[in-house]
């Protein structure tokens, strides 16, 4: 299926050279193996002579390693009202911090219902103090903002050095 007339072509060796394809194929089936082409937007395409079946196993292998190293990040959710008590805050604020550590990102909200909507600046108090209380290891992913009768900020966890 290559469809250049002149291909690079690597050995198994390692050697190298630029031949017409019909010899690069040639070859290949001497040694009793495939010629398989490696880069084709390079200037001649470059070919290897490897088994096909070895090369597509050790692509699957490489794939799935690299999907088990990469990390989903979540969004874990923290509530609380505009008059949460210190113990209650301390105690969202010890699980956030949890979250934070193993990778996640926190939404923490105010839910404002009823009357509750005119302490607003309750609702901020709360945020910034959460904001404080994880400053060492989480930056702010979206500044606390009204939407509905929800007050909602979004923090990240810092990277690693």
């Amino acid at each position: 299926m290559i469809r250049a007339s002149q291909v690079r072509v690597v050995d198994p060796q390692g050697n190298h050279g630029t031949y017409p394809i019909e010899k690069a194929i040639e070859m290949a089936e001497s040694q009793h193996l495939d010629l398989v082409e490696i880069s084709p937007n390079a200037d001649p395409p470059v070919c290897k002579i490897i088994d096909f079946g070895k090369f597509r196993y050790e692509q699957q292998k490489k794939q799935k390693e690299q999907r088990k190293k990469s990390q989903s990040v979540e969004l874990k959710e923290i509530r609380f009202r505009p008059h949460t008590d210190t113990h209650d805050f301390n105690f969202k604020t010890k699980h956030a911090r949890n979250f934070l550590e193993s990778g996640n990102k926190v939404r923490a909200y105010v839910q404002f219902r009823g009357r509750d909507i005119i302490y607003k600046d309750h609702g901020m108090d709360v945020l910034r103090r959460f904001i404080e209380a994880l400053s060492d290891l989480a930056k702010i992913d979206q500044a606390p903002r009204m939407e509905g009768r929800r007050m909602t900020t979004i923090l990240a966890p810092m990277k690693k050095k």
